[in-house]
Parts: structure tokens; C-alpha cells; sequence
């Protein structure tokens, strides 16, 4: 039963992401954006203090990974808007006069954010590799990238699911998910090493999850290697996961009873 309920509710918002395309575009938009502007205006300058550094990496091929995880904060927090509509506009009470599992709900808004981002990612990747991005990883470097993007993706989105939770409003959500979204990429090193950083700032970006999710992208799409980064960042997919599920679940329950 609680299958056939979560399929359903699968169902309901893969079919808002074909009526609503939008939503995915929207994801990928800022992305895009930014990749633009620090790959033609600010690439130049980042790229020769990054070459006087001693990497042998572009900032194109640097800069690519950064941004698909960035991508992947920007197609999966929407979910936090999604989730605080359901509450505010009745929906859920409807839901709660039928037959159907209370979880099959957050199931079927996880499922569908995760597959919204997933395609921004694809998305993003073209560009990137139409503007010069051309990773030296080989295929494992590639599914084990996927696979981390995947998990930081399902990670995100049960947090903007809690979130959106929690908020009063869908503009409440959409505010507070904008953090995480957009100055957490910044403080990370999504644009630039993070030993260029003041100290301060340097100790922030290597402790947060951005960071270590980022090189380790990085490493494996580039083929150089990875270390201990992608012990961290799976780490922090699982805190970050587990968390939302917890918050979200509790969350759900009370505004339920």
C-alpha cells in the first residue's frame, strides 16, 4: 500500500515537472548565469592566479564543477516551495480524507526534486562542455561524480522538504533556502581555492558541506585524485539526509495530527 501511495504521489510531481517546465529552466538559470560571468569576465584574472598556483587545471575545467554543484542546491531547495504550497493551499487535508500513507506525500516531493535536479544537472553539463569544459576523468570518475551529485541531491531536497515544512509561507521558504542555495556555493570552493581565502572565511569553507562535495566532483570528473574529500562529502550527505528526514517527518506528523 505505501508503495502504490508513493508511486502515486511520484507521479503527481513528475507530471508538474512536464506541466511546468519552468521550474526546472528556473534551476538552472542562476547556474548558467554565474558559470557565464566568472568563465568571460572575472576568468581571465582567476585563471592566472590559479595557473601561478601551480594547478594544471583551466578555470573552466576548475570552475565546472563548482557550479554543477550549485546547480544541484538550485534544483533541489524549490522543493521547499512546493512542499509550503501543499500546506498552505489545503491540499494536504484533502490527501488526509483518503486511503493513502501520510509519507507517501514527502516521498513523492523528494523523488520528483531529486529527478527536477538531476536534469538541471544535465542541462548545466552541456553548457559547460560547450563553452570548453573537458574533463580528463575516465567513465568510473564519472558514475562516481553522478553518484555524489545523486546523493547530495536527495541530502538537499528531504532539508528544503523540512524546510518547507517549517516555514509559514511559500515566500518564508523560498527565503530561507536561498542561504543554502546561493551565499553556501560562494563560501565554498566552488569559485576559487580555498587556501586563496582569508583565514577566517578558510576555516568556514573547509568545514561546510559545499567544500568537500565540490572537490570532490572535482577530482573525479578531472581525474586527479580525490583523497579523503569523498569520505567527507558522503559523510555529510548522510547528516544532511538524515536531518531533513528527522525534522521533516516530525514536522509533517504535528501539522498533520
Amino acid at each position: 500500500m505505501t508503495i502504490a501511495d508513493s508511486s502515486a504521489m511520484v507521479g503527481r510531481e513528475l507530471r508538474h515537472l512536464v506541466r511546468y517546465p519552468l521550474f526546472v529552466a528556473a534551476s538552472v538559470a542562476l547556474p548558467v548565469l554565474m558559470f557565464v560571468l566568472f568563465v568571460y569576465v572575472f576568468g581571465g584574472y582567476v585563471g592566472a592566479g590559479l595557473r601561478g598556483s601551480g594547478s594544471a587545471l583551466s578555470y573552466v575545467d576548475f570552475l565546472t564543477p563548482g557550479i554543477l554543484v550549485m546547480t544541484v542546491a538550485a534544483g533541489a531547495l524549490p522543493s521547499a516551495v512546493s512542499v509550503s504550497t501543499d500546506m498552505s493551499e489545503g491540499i494536504i487535508d484533502r490527501f488526509r480524507t483518503m486511503p493513502i500513507a501520510r509519507g507517501a506525500v514527502l516521498t513523492g516531493h523528494v523523488v520528483g526534486g531529486v529527478v527536477r535536479t538531476a536534469l538541471a544537472a544535465v542541462l548545466l553539463t552541456l553548457v559547460a562542455l560547450l563553452v570548453g569544459f573537458r574533463p580528463g576523468g575516465g567513465p568510473l570518475g564519472w558514475l562516481a561524480a553522478a553518484g555524489i551529485v545523486l546523493a547530495f541531491a536527495f541530502a538537499l531536497t528531504w532539508l528544503a522538504v523540512a524546510i518547507g515544512l517549517a516555514a509559514k509561507t511559500p515566500t518564508g521558504a523560498n527565503s530561507l533556502t536561498q542561504i543554502i542555495s546561493t551565499v553556501l556555493p560562494f563560501l565554498s570552493s566552488a569559485f576559487v581555492p580555498t587556501e586563496s581565502m582569508a583565514a577566517g572565511i578558510r576555516w568556514f569553507a573547509g568545514f561546510q558541506p559545499f567544500t568537500p562535495v565540490v572537490n570532490s566532483v572535482r577530482a573525479l570528473l578531472t581525474g586527479v585524485p580525490a583523497g579523503s574529500d569523498v569520505l567527507f562529502a558522503l559523510a555529510w550527505c548522510v547528516v544532511i539526509a538524515g536531518a531533513g528526514y528527522t525534522w521533516g517527518l516530525r514536522s509533517f506528523r504535528t501539522k498533520t495530527a
